[in-house]
């Protein structure tokens, strides 16, 4: 196989782990791709929940055919039993002769292991192919593993002179139905999808993706320190259809509590700092419980303790062609910022036309980069 014909077949296997985004936490969304005689004979990807596999779904796809086949995988093979038996032992027993992956795995069960356990067993391994496409795809994971936390995507809705509403409030709608329909669309591909306190008892937001046809939701998340939110709101009155997490401070009345529980809903304890939840203590208690990918909609004040505490990865823009005035509210709270040079800085990915809107993406830069095997 030629470079070339190597990159185009992990496009494939990536192509095929995309459609896991959201649905396989807490293990990673895998694309595997099984190739014979320049034929693809297996295709598979992480299974909701996490399992299957993709490898062991495009090996049973693959049969007999596999022996001798080259598989094409986005990360590592694990090495280590679980809920289910090792990957590599898998490819192995199914008699491949080359595996070619794009990334490895910095969880200290596998970190090379897998890798090794192939060779050993006398298949040529192939690294790196398409490296970097794939750390972006699996950087809710490798943040998970690496930092305690789930990767933030922090979403922004916003006129083009940075406010999300008008004095009185009024902020339906902004944007137009193509930005909207693209917010649901990342809301799919996330885990959970996170808002403030404020947010949940100002709008009574649904946060389920919708129109798309998709047939799972994200878990719903709000951050109320007093817990102060209505019993009878949207997310209360479905929490037993689709999942709500509220994170809270610890001072709240265990009456409350359980009116809460009896509805059906997981609450999180976490410290407080400066009156407010500590964003750290919150994400670090959502990567302990899985979470690989957070979708944060929240209002102006969770958007700025979050840029604060630099936990926002990713950033998706969405700025709408109006202008609504200095009397309007604000995009972001305060960030206490009286140097430039103390601001965090993102680097753009992409630019794009959503009818009247733009949207326009961002990445934190290294940070997710830092771990094992970076």
């Amino acid at each position: 196989m030629t470079r070339q014909s190597d990159e185009r077949h992990m496009r494939h296997a990536m192509s095929l782990a995309a459609r896991g985004l959201g649905r396989t936490w807490p293990n990673p969304a895998v694309g595997c791709v099984i190739v014979k005689d320049h034929r693809v004979v297996g295709r598979g990807w992480t299974q909701p929940g996490g399992r299957p596999h993709a490898e062991a779904m495009a090996l049973a796809q693959a049969g007999e055919t596999a022996r001798g086949a080259t598989a094409y995988v986005t990360l590592e093979p694990c090495s280590h039993y679980g809920k289910t038996p090792p990957c590599s032992e898998a490819l192995i027993a199914a008699g491949l002769s080359r595996v070619v992956v794009a990334l490895g795995d910095p969880d200290p069960r596998v970190n090379g292991r897998g890798f090794a356990k192939l060779q050993e067993a006398g298949i040529v391994v192939t690294t790196g192919v398409l490296e970097a496409e794939a750390r972006a795809q699996q950087a809710g994971f490798l943040s998970k593993v690496t930092l305690g936390r789930p990767m933030v995507t922090l979403k922004l809705a916003m006129s083009w002179d940075g406010r999300i509403a008008t004095a009185t409030g009024e902020s339906q709608w902004i944007t137009g139905p193509l930005a909207r329909r693209r917010v649901h669309a990342m809301r799919a591909t996330h885990d959970a999808v996170l808002v403030g306190g404020g947010t949940a008892r100002a709008d009574d937001p649904n946060l389920t993706v919708r129109g798309l046809g998709v047939s799972h939701q994200p878990v719903r998340v709000v951050m109320s320190r007093r817990l102060d939110l209505p019993l009878t709101g949207h997310l209360a009155r479905t929490a037993q259809e689709i999942p709500v997490w509220i994170i809270h401070g610890p001072e709240v009345d265990d009456a409350l509590k359980s009116a809460w529980r009896g509805l059906g809903v997981d609450l999180i304890e976490a410290s407080v700092i400066a009156g407010n939840i500590n964003p750290k203590s919150a994400f670090d208690a959502l990567g302990a419980r899985g979470l690989t990918r957070v979708f944060c909609e929240g209002g102006g004040a969770l958007a700025a303790s979050l840029l604060s505490a630099d936990l926002v990865d990713r950033v998706a823009l969405f700025t709408a062609g109006l202008a609504i005035g200095a009397e309007g509210r604000p995009g972001l709270g305060a960030l206490g910022l009286d140097r430039l040079s103390a601001a965090i800085r993102y680097q753009l990915e992409s630019v794009e036309q959503l009818g009247p809107d733009t949207l326009s993406q961002w990445r934190r830069g290294p940070a997710l980069d830092d771990g094992p095997n970076a």
